[in-house]
């Protein structure tokens, strides 16, 4: 059998073969309905596009750079597949990067991966704004999870979810309220501890700040005491991971949630969906945040201007919460 090739494609469905070239190069320079159509007919045939020679041909190696602060947390996985599906719908490999929470890490690693990506997205990023900005010189890249000036960026804005939360718990009855904050470093900590703590300046409500702590599961169990002690019925964690530490530790200490203290997390990870009694928590759009983190690194790789795309999270209620002893 003859070796499928852009040409063979190309006759078969009566375009030029630079269409089909560009359906594998620069997916966004033809029309979706023709690039469906030559990959269809691709896979029918058989084809491969050989990446090296495209790389050659067009300056670009056809694989974006993922890197995240700690794999090992339960937020990045979902967010770490939303991207790779979505690269995969534009024709590109995913190169994942871990660096295990440290900040000087995230640049060596920047220094030493720029070269093989045409782009990187960074989760999370814990460098310091003007640091941030030299290491990603002249590399196209998106921020998720972090907004920072002049640079691309996704984000999840969950004010509107926390606070209405926080409204609901205050139905309960709740008056004294805990955030444990989250790493001293986290865009995401600062902004969702400053959406708890203006909704309880509003209401009118007690709020007593605890941490700042790592995202992390014994950071939560280690906080037990502390909320404890501040006598507080109603407990924000900055994410998921935290509330089950927090739940674990209340236990050991013979408390029940939410017979005796109702935990909110943030995030809706796995862990959340199948703890016992489920946890209520703000959910965060994975699949529309690693859509949006390909299609604005993309547009960052052609030369477009820098943006910031920002989705909701929402709401979700489970068996953590209810009204105070």
């Amino acid at each position: 059998m003859r070796r499928a090739t852009i040409y063979s494609i190309a006759e078969n469905l009566g375009v030029s073969p630079s269409t089909v070239s560009r359906a594998f190069s620069r997916p966004e320079m033809v029309k979706q309905s023709v690039r469906e159509q030559i990959l269809d007919t691709a896979r029918e045939l058989g084809y491969t596009p050989n990446r090296a020679a495209r790389g050659l041909a067009t300056g670009r190696t056809g694989v974006i750079g993922m890197l995240v602060p700690d794999v090992e947390n339960p937020f990045f996985p979902p967010l770490i597949r939303a991207v790779q599906d979505a690269a995969r719908e534009k024709d590109a490999e995913l190169l994942l990067i871990d660096s295990e929470l440290s900040a000087s890490a995230e640049q060596e690693l920047v220094a030493r991966i720029r070269p093989q990506v045409d782009g990187l997205i960074i989760a999370s990023a814990r460098l310091p704004s003007k640091q941030l900005h030299d290491v990603l010189q002249g590399v196209p890249a998106v921020i998720v999870n972090r907004a920072v000036r002049s640079l691309p960026a996704v984000v999840c804005d969950n004010t509107a979810a926390l606070q209405d939360l926080a409204q609901q718990l205050r139905g309960h009855g709740h008056s004294r309220f805990a955030l444990l904050r989250g790493p001293s470093a986290s865009w995401a900590a600062t902004s969702r501890a400053r959406a708890v703590r203006s909704w309880a300046e509003s209401a009118g409500v007690e709020l007593v700040e605890l941490g700042p702590f790592e995202a992390q599961f014994e950071d939560g169990r280690a906080a037990a005491q502390q909320i404890i002690d501040a006598d507080a019925t109603a407990v924000f964690a900055f994410d998921d991971l935290m509330a089950a530490g927090v739940i674990a530790g209340l236990s050991e200490r013979g408390e029940r949630v939410p017979a005796d203290r109702s935990i909110v997390g943030c995030d809706d990870v796995l862990l959340a969906r199948t703890m016992t009694p489920g946890l209520t928590t703000v959910a965060a759009p994975f699949t529309e945040l690693g859509r949006a983190s390909v299609e604005v690194l993309s547009e960052a790789i052609s030369g477009g201007p820098a943006r910031t795309v920002t989705l909701p999270g929402t709401t979700v209620m489970r068996g953590t919460v209810g009204p105070p002893r």
